[in-house]
């Protein structure tokens, strides 16, 4: 199961007075992890094709692939936590209400 979170942030950056947003990291389960290494390493999937799959970078999978050789593809990712139902609504919400925003001022 792949949790997506595509809330945005503004980001200014002063010296130029260019705005862009910045866009949160994908957390991905450990058991979808697992999976996108074991279609290259067991079905011999190429990154690439992987990529085409699972819809997530190849420099990810690749990262995995390396990690899962030295034995430590468990570890990846055990800084950051998985969105609880309640933190995903509020993603949801944030979006919504910057929406709703965006149409208001326009």
């Amino acid at each position: 199961m792949m949790l997506l979170v595509d809330t945005k942030v503004e980001v200014n950056y002063k010296d130029r007075g260019i705005k862009m947003e910045k866009i949160p990291n994908t957390v991905y389960t450990k058991e979808f992890r697992e999976e996108a290494v074991r279609m290259v390493l067991e079905h011999n999937l190429s990154a690439y094709e992987v990529e085409q799959n699972l819809s997530i970078p190849k420099s990810t999978i690749t990262y995995w692939v390396r990690e899962a050789k030295k034995g430590k593809l468990s570890l990846v990712g055990n800084a950051k936590k998985t969105l609880s139902e309640i933190e995903m609504e509020l993603a949801r919400v944030k979006r919504e209400l910057a929406q709703v925003k965006m149409e208001r001022d326009f």
